[in-house]
């Protein structure tokens, strides 16, 4: 699966324990622009560095698995947990290329020259 779009949140790495650690990056997803979606999605292990280039602002392409297990706690009730676990991210624009300004050139100067005739026919 993948999802593209810009950089809300990005957190420092988290070591869950000696041998576990993520990281979570948040991404908004505008599938319609009047209604924005935030989606949280976290990049375990090895994967954690794929994260070192992405700053808040920026366009990206996340694939991600969609995880899913269940917990049963000491009353014998199951609840179900999802996780949307990155496994390639590719920056599409910086942001300030997310919303780049125009570039306007200098207006030619059209005039004739002092003296000159416009031999223009109109």
């Amino acid at each position: 699966m993948d999802i593209k779009g810009k950089v809300h949140e990005v957190s420092e790495v988290i070591t869950v324990s000696e041998k576990f650690k993520k990281r979570e990056v948040v991404i908004e997803y505008a599938e319609n622009p009047s209604y924005p979606e935030y989606v949280k999605l976290e990049a375990v292990q090895d994967k954690v560095n794929l994260l070192d280039a992405v700053k808040v602002g920026d366009q990206v392409e996340v694939f991600f698995n969609l995880r899913g297990r269940p917990w049963t706690d000491k009353n014998g009730k199951t609840q179900y947990f999802n996780t949307l676990s990155v496994w390639r991210l590719n920056v599409l624009g910086g942001a300030a290329s997310a919303a780049p300004t125009p570039e306007f050139a200098a207006p030619a100067d059209l005039s004739a020259e002092p003296g000159a005739e416009d031999d223009l026919p109109f």
